[in-house]
């Protein structure tokens, strides 16, 4: 039986990569060519290709599964563990929740993003939150 999957905040999530953690992004090539994580050393398996690609990521550096809304990302986690992963954590709301916290994309942003002052850019923080917590 599997253990529970783990679930990581943006913030965090960006502390691990900033030790070295790797970002698996489990999105469509479609979808992260309109909309990418703006950090360096990420790698992008869809979900319907970890099952063949899995062997392609390092089973001694912590992952962190991630995709729009953390739901694909969940199962992908999950995949992981059963394959013996045992440093892997989902990003808990996915690509979604790191704009909403302010971190950096590559693309056309969601509008569900609101942002003080109108139009969004890279280094915007939604009113109200701090991107230094989760």
């Amino acid at each position: 039986m599997l253990a529970e999957a783990k679930e990581i905040c943006p913030t965090t999530t960006r502390h691990a990569l900033e030790a070295g953690a790797l970002l698996v992004d489990v999105r469509e090539p479609s979808e992260v060519s309109a909309l990418a994580f703006d950090v360096p050393d990420v790698v992008n398996i869809p979900l319907l290709e970890l099952d063949t690609r899995w062997s392609e990521l390092p089973s001694d550096r912590e992952l962190l599964i991630a995709c729009e809304s953390g739901a694909r990302s969940l199962k992908g986690t999950y995949y992981l563990q059963y394959r013996g992963f045992v440093r892997v954590s989902n990003l808990g709301g996915g690509i979604v929740n790191w704009m909403q916290k302010g971190f950096p994309v590559k693309g056309q942003r969601h509008e569900a993003v609101s942002c003080s002052g109108g139009a969004c850019s890279t280094d915007c923080r939604p009113t109200g939150k701090s991107a230094s917590c989760c």
